[in-house]
């Protein structure tokens, strides 16, 4: 996950702090990971694990008898480990694309090399001038009244439109190390209609504008070996499904993380308890 300006980590997840004073601002992907249930994530870890386990079976094997505990939790850490570091190649390879669109010196990273060499690829195909096409890079979007904010990876314009017109663009990066290149998942339309839907977004001085008006929505699949922009349906329809999610976010996050256990009529209060609420 990138770390853009105003964006801060909290026991309930990313939340922005809304410059201009008011009530700090959840972020987008945050209300997607509260939300919305992903029941490919544990297969996935399954898996992820019991390969680990396997290549290292004679350690495994080994460390059982003599570190048992220790092999626990670096098992458990497998998945986790695995995320983090995609996680990771993923803010580098979306830092590498905001600082090409500014004509920025990018720095050499292996591992990025070939998913930059696809982004470029695809600002040459589409004809993408960075210093006459793209409105904004790495923007933040801002919907105070509704209490949510988010970033947008891209805004740029497209010969989309009819006898190749330009049309302005909301476009989202995603990348991956297996998935093909046109996979999406449905909670990507219920992002990109969060940002295209805002009402101001935050250019670089922390001065608003509102948010302009978007034409058409899409994810870029960024691969080391292929690249695809698939368009998303992020309308009304998809800002609606958002926000009934923003409800519930905003509930679980608010929600205690504990209750009072209730005692029959003249039960002795435990001592274990006598810093919870008096019972009734």
């Amino acid at each position: 996950m990138t770390n853009p300006r105003h964006a801060n980590d909290t026991d309930h997840g990313r939340y922005y702090t809304d410059p201009a004073g008011g009530p700090d601002l959840v972020s987008v992907t945050n209300v997607l990971a509260t939300s919305v249930n992903k029941p490919a994530l544990m297969p996935w870890a399954v898996k992820l694990t019991v390969e680990w386990i396997l290549d290292h079976r004679m350690e495994v094997a080994r460390r059982a008898i003599t570190g048992r505990d220790d092999l626990t939790r670096q098992i458990k850490k497998v998945h986790r480990d695995a995320r983090e570091t995609a996680a990771d190649l993923g803010d580098r390879i979306h830092k590498a694309c905001e600082l090409r669109l500014l004509s920025a010196p990018v720095a050499n990273d292996p591992e990025v090399a070939p998913y930059l060499a696809q982004f470029d690829l695809w600002l040459s195909y589409w004809g993408v001038d960075t210093a006459k096409h793209v409105e904004a890079t790495e923007i933040t979007c801002l919907h105070r009244r509704l209490g949510y904010a988010g970033t947008a990876d891209l805004l740029t314009w497209l010969p989309t439109g009819k006898n190749r017109a330009l049309e302005l663009w909301l476009i989202d990066y995603k990348t991956s190390a297996t998935r093909s290149a046109k996979s999406v998942y449905p909670e990507n339309t219920q992002q990109l209609a969060a940002l295209r839907y805002c009402e101001t977004v935050l250019l670089p001085d922390d001065t608003e504008q509102p948010m302009p008006a978007i034409q058409r929505t899409g994810v870029l699949n960024l691969r080391a070996k292929s690249h695809a922009l698939v368009e998303m349906p992020a309308d009304r329809d998809a800002h609606k499904a958002f926000r009934g999610a923003l409800v519930n976010a905003l509930w679980h996050h608010a929600a205690p993380s504990s209750y009072p256990a209730l005692l029959a009529p003249d039960q002795p209060v435990p001592a274990r308890w006598r810093n919870f609420r008096k019972v009734a």
